[in-house]
């Protein structure tokens, strides 16, 4: 950074600024933790030399905000692989069930929203596409935040919902289904080859909320990767231009995880963990009625707290997922 031509090249000094932040942040609770054990070792010297409880107690108070420190930094640990500490591409989609799965896919948006503001993430929506009646057909997300990958690649599966129906007259209980896809962003100047032979790009007028200009150009940006048969779109921005720079972002983070994925089906150690990440495998149940749990099929942690689960308190999974995948990932 005290290089002279340092602050010239922008994306070079962005990289470097990140960088360093992860380093802070990393040493920064190792300095508090020793600054703090050293107060305690005289904390004890003075309750030995005074006989007097208050100092014992507050050294016991002291302790233990040690040993949750000591617990965060357990988990930060834990963000080891060459792509946690990148931002994310998160993507919900409705399965089979029609109105029941989009309303089930609506759920999980708001679940992640709240969860996302728990963790200070900075998230905004890159293409919504909503239902007729209830709910959303599609939605792509950009996250934002320290070790957002490393956080959210757990969520990456089908999610199940079990209740009653709020739009069944009988108001029977059904199951639903919705898919999470949770991509590593990459940056333009990672190495993912994307020809424009190869691509196919269709503009078509967006549908939804967006005032009137968003509705009366074709403004909206359907891209499909040829090779792949990968197809992303974008309606979100009033200006094509921006539309297709963010179906641009969200192809090159699809490929960028296809390329991941096909580095990992050459090492026969990482199919198990390959497998549980696939569509179609069941990762988390969430159930609401006759009682209430929250499972993850993974891990096996379960909680009884379905509406807390709903509002974002997913910690619990996430940290049993990465203390259970983490070093094979």
């Amino acid at each position: 950074m005290t290089e002279q031509q340092f602050w010239q090249d922008k994306k070079r000094s962005e990289e470097t600024l990140r960088e360093v932040s992860s380093i802070k942040s990393s040493l920064e609770p190792v300095d508090r933790i020793s600054a703090a054990l050293v107060e305690c070792e005289e904390l004890a010297d003075l309750a030995e030399e005074t006989n007097d409880s208050s100092v014992l107690d507050e050294l016991m108070a002291d302790l233990g905000s040690i040993e949750k420190d000591l617990d965060a930094m357990e988990l930060s640990f834990l963000f080891s692989g060459p792509d946690d500490k990148r931002d994310v591409i998160l993507s919900i989609h409705p399965g089979a069930g029609g109105i029941e799965s989009m309303d089930w896919a609506a759920m999980l948006l708001r679940m992640y929203r709240r969860f996302f503001e728990r963790k200070g993430f900075d998230a905004r929506i890159l293409d919504l596409l909503p239902g007729e009646e209830a709910g959303i057909k599609s939605v792509s997300m950009e996250v934002k935040g320290t070790n957002a990958y490393g956080t959210l690649k757990s969520e990456s599966g089908v999610h199940r919902l079990v209740r009653l129906s709020p739009f069944d007259a009988a108001h029977r209980r059904h199951t639903s289904f919705a898919s999470v896809f949770v991509y590593p962003e990459v940056e333009s100047n990672v190495e993912v080859e994307i020809k424009d032979d190869d691509l196919r790009i269709d503009t078509f007028r967006a549908s939804g909320a967006g005032g009137q200009h968003v509705n009366k150009t074709d403004s909206a940006v359907r891209i499909t990767h040829l090779p792949t048969g990968t197809v992303v779109q974008c309606q979100s921005e009033r200006s094509q231009h921006r539309n297709k720079d963010n179906a641009m972002k969200i192809l090159r983070s699809k490929l960028y995880q296809l390329k991941l994925e096909e580095k990992r089906a050459k090492f026969s150690a990482m199919m198990e963990s390959q497998k549980d990440i696939a569509w179609g495998s069941q990762i988390r149940s969430y159930v609401v009625h006759p009682y209430t749990m929250v499972k993850d099929h993974r891990t096996a942690v379960q909680t009884s707290d379905t509406q807390g689960v709903l509002d974002g308190d997913l910690d619990e999974f996430i940290e049993a997922y990465l203390h259970k995948y983490s070093a094979r990932n």
